[in-house]
């Protein structure tokens, strides 16, 4: 069945942006693209996507985090989900809350020097970011979910048909 939900693409990686395009286009999404942050923050207001996927390493180090929080914050962006798209692994909980659960890995001294937790609750699917920003901070926001990177053409449409329910 078609759809012509849009979804945009947030990646300095080409490549990727291609391999993504096509699995979603042959799926019947509109996808548009953006290299970085301020081209995703226009395309968000200009292209009105139903969904955004954010690479995390673009411009800098954090880019895609950073586009996060400002969709979090602006009334404009709040219905519109977003995936984060990462070759980072990503931790697993059964716990109610994936923050608490973060901050739970935060104190094991296996997991509290990483600079990024992605963590995914298995149970009802609910997952979050915590990360060290260049200031040394540790900051935590919610995500709909993850695609992982090398880009698996079935995941990917599996996730993201899951979150804009054909």
């Amino acid at each position: 069945m078609k759809t012509t939900k849009k979804v945009l693409i947030v990646d300095d990686d080409i490549d990727v942006i291609t391999v993504v395009e096509a699995v979603l286009t042959k799926e019947g999404y509109t996808v548009v693209s953006a290299l970085n942050k301020v081209e995703g923050l226009a395309k968000l207001r200009s292209e009105k996507p139903d969904l955004a996927i954010l690479d995390v390493m673009m411009t800098t180090h954090y880019e895609g985090f950073e586009m996060a929080q400002e969709i979090l914050a602006n009334p404009e962006f709040k219905d519109i989900p977003f995936l984060i798209q990462s070759s980072i692994d990503i931790l697993v909980t059964t716990k109610a809350s994936v923050q608490e659960m973060a901050k739970e890995y935060r104190k094991d001294p296996n997991f509290k020097d990483l600079q990024v937790l992605l963590v995914k609750n298995i149970t009802d699917g609910s997952a979050g970011i915590d990360y060290k920003g260049e200031d040394g901070k540790t900051y935590w926001f919610p995500v709909k979910g993850f695609i992982r990177k090398p880009v698996d053409a079935a995941k990917i449409k599996e996730e993201i048909a899951k979150h804009l329910c054909k």
